[in-house]
C-alpha cells in the first residue's frame, strides 16, 4: 500500500553515479541513506542516476521516484560508468517540480551538471566526498591528473552549502587544501548481517581449507589504487612460517585476471553480496587491507564486525576506530615493512587474533546506519532552515 505524502514532506533530489546492484562502497553507502530517509516517513526522494543494463522501467513511488539518464564508461576504467551531463534536462524537469535541496553524491559529468542546473534555479545544494578521484588518477598514468583533480573536485564542493565525510582526519586534510564548509556524516554497520555468526566451515571446505588451516581475506575491488600488490607480499611473508595458509580474495575490477594468473594458487572467489559475502568474510581468520586510497573504507568495518583481526593502515575508517594492537593492527601510512609485519605477527598469534577479532566485534556493534540517517536528517534541516532564514532576511 502506498503511503501518502504529507504537503510537508521535504523534496529531496539525490544525484549519484553508482547505484546497487553496482558493488562499491559509494553505493552502498547512499542505498542505506536513502533506505533510512524513506523510512523516517518525512521526504519525497528523487533519485538520479545512469541506466544500468539491468534496469527496466524507473521506479515510482508515493514518496520515492527515479530519474533514469543515459551513462558512459571511464577510458582507463571502463567497470566505472559516469552519467552523461543533463544540465537542460535537469533544469527544466527541476522547473516543473522543484526539490527543496539536491544532494550531489558524486563529482562526475552528471553531478557537476545537477550542480549547475539546481544552482541556475536558486536551488540549494550539499555535496558527499566519498572517492579520492584526484589520487586514483596517480595509479593511472595520467599526466597531470593529480593537480587538475584536485582543482575541479575543489571546484565543485566549494560551490555546495555543505560537503559531508566521514572522519575528522578528511575534514583536516581537506580543509588544508582549500576545502570549505565540511561537515561529519558518518558511516554505519549492518552488524546483523555482518557477524561471525557467518562462519561457515561448509564453505571453507569448498574451497579446500582444513579447520585449523588459516585463510587469509580480502574483500576489494581489485583495482590499481587498492595497493593489491602489497597484500599478495604480505601473505607470501605469511606462508614463509605458514606454509599451508591460503588466501582467499572477494570481488572484481581490472586488475582480477592479473593477478590470477600471477597467483593460481590463490581463490578468487569473484563479487559476493549480502549472506555469501557475509560468509566470505566471517569464514577467514585475519583480514588484510593495503589500500591508500580510501576516503573511508567500509570493507573494515564490514571485517570488523564479522569478528576478523584486520590490518590496514592507519587512516580513514581504520584510523578512526582500530585501537591498534587491541582491536586490530594498523601500520604507519604507506610503511609497507610495518604493514607486512603487523600480518605475520598476527597470523602467528592464534589466541592474539582470536581477542583481537572479538574486541572488533564489539567495536563494530556500536556503529549503525539508523544513527547515520538520523544525523543526515539533521543536517539537511539545518540547511534548509539556514537557507530559510537567508531568505527571510533579505527579503
Amino acid at each position: 500500500m502506498l503511503s501518502v505524502i504529507l504537503p510537508n514532506r521535504i523534496r529531496l533530489a539525490v544525484v549519484t553515479e553508482t547505484w546497487p546492484p553496482e558493488v562499491n562502497g559509494v553505493a552502498h553507502t547512499i542505498a542505506h541513506l536513502v533506505r533510512g530517509l524513506r523510512e523516517l516517513n518525512e521526504y519525497k526522494i528523487q533519485l538520479v542516476r545512469p541506466r544500468q543494463l539491468t534496469d527496466g522501467e524507473p521506479a515510482t513511488d508515493a514518496d520515492f521516484e527515479e530519474y533514469l539518464v543515459s551513462g558512459l564508461s571511464l577510458p582507463f576504467y571502463k567497470e566505472v560508468r559516469v552519467g552523461a551531463p543533463q544540465f537542460f534536462a535537469l533544469r527544466q524537469q527541476w522547473k516543473k517540480q522543484r526539490p527543496d535541496i539536491v544532494q550531489i553524491v558524486t563529482e562526475g559529468p552528471l553531478g557537476y551538471s545537477a550542480l549547475r542546473a539546481a544552482k541556475s534555479l536558486g536551488i540549494p545544494v550539499f555535496s558527499d566526498f566519498h572517492t579520492n578521484f584526484d589520487q586514483y588518477s596517480q595509479h593511472y598514468h595520467l599526466k597531470y591528473g593529480f593537480e587538475l583533480a584536485g582543482r575541479y573536485l575543489r571546484h565543485v564542493h566549494n560551490q555546495t552549502l555543505r560537503t559531508l565525510v566521514p572522519t575528522t582526519e578528511l575534514i583536516n586534510q581537506l580543509a588544508d587544501n582549500g576545502y570549505k564548509n565540511l561537515g561529519i556524516l558518518e558511516r554505519g554497520i549492518d552488524a546483523k548481517l555482518f557477524t561471525p555468526e557467518h562462519r561457515s566451515q561448509t564453505l571453507r571446505a569448498q574451497y579446500g581449507i582444513g579447520k585449523d588451516q588459516l585463510l587469509v581475506v580480502l574483500v576489494t575491488r581489485m583495482a590499481q589504487e587498492k595497493n593489491l600488490d602489497l597484500a599478495f607480499e604480505a601473505f607470501r611473508a605469511i606462508q614463509q612460517s605458514q606454509p599451508d595458509a591460503q588466501f582467499l580474495l572477494v570481488g572484481d575490477g581490472p586488475e582480477r585476471a592479473r593477478l590470477a594468473a600471477l597467483h593460481p594458487d590463490c581463490i578468487f572467489a569473484g563479487m559476493q553480496t549480502g549472506t555469501a559475502l557475509a560468509e566470505h568474510y566471517a569464514s577467514g581468520d585475519l583480514f588484510l587491507y593495503a589500500s591508500t586510497s580510501e576516503t573511508f573504507g567500509n570493507v573494515i568495518i564490514e571485517a570488523m564486525a564479522s569478528g576478523l583481526p584486520v590490518v590496514t593502515y592507519d587512516y580513514a575508517a581504520a584510523h578512526k576506530y582500530i585501537d591498534s594492537g587491541h582491536n586490530g593492527y594498523t601500520a604507519p601510512f604507506n610503511d609497507s615493512q610495518a604493514f607486512i609485519q603487523g600480518a605475520v605477527a598476527l597470523a602467528n598469534q592464534p589466541e592474539l587474533r582470536r581477542q583481537i577479532g572479538i574486541q572488533a566485534r564489539q567495536t563494530a556493534q556500536q556503529l549503525s546506519w539508523e544513527s547515520v540517517v538520523l544525523r543526515l536528517d539533521t543536517i539537511i534541516k539545518s540547511l534548509l532552515s539556514e537557507v530559510n532564514h537567508e531568505t527571510s532576511a533579505s527579503a
